[in-house]
């Protein structure tokens, strides 16, 4: 998450594998939550986004991405672990280029060395269901 006060631009991956998706998850300490994010991160100075798209996929989970179209641009106002956040959000459909992920249930990666997530296929109607909660929640107009 960004400083407070500073709105930070991201790239975000949406892939879908017939009627599952693949998430990132999170956990929210003062709401005691989980949610669920399309993986990605930070676009650096100088940066486009859909470089840093590929970046992040390649340094958090070591996957190589194909297919990359721009579905568009969200701004996304939050509040996480009881701060407000804003973000710029550069979205884009795309597909791991090694079938490999494709057949993972889940996998564990690290954003740091002391930041440990799971990224795990879910199927869309259990978050449409609110089983899972995924966010922002204007990504269901992207599925």
């Amino acid at each position: 998450m960004s400083k407070a006060g500073e709105i930070r631009v991201i790239a975000l991956g949406l892939i879908r594998n017939g009627d599952r998706i693949f998430l990132s998850e999170g956990y929210d300490p003062v709401k005691q939550e989980t949610f669920y994010r399309a993986l990605g991160g930070g676009v650096d100075f100088g940066e486009t986004s859909y470089a840093a798209l590929k970046r992040e996929f390649q340094e958090e989970i070591q996957a190589e991405l194909k297919n990359i179209k721009y579905l568009g641009c969200i701004e996304n106002l939050f509040t996480f672990n009881g701060r407000q956040g804003h973000e710029i959000i550069q979205l884009y459909q795309c597909d791991f280029a090694d079938s490999k992920f494709y057949q993972l249930e889940s996998l564990v990666f690290s954003e740091s060395p002391h930041h440990k997530h799971r990224a795990l296929w879910i199927d869309i109607s259990r978050l449409k269901s609110g089983e899972f909660r995924l966010v922002p929640e204007v990504f269901f107009e992207y599925l």
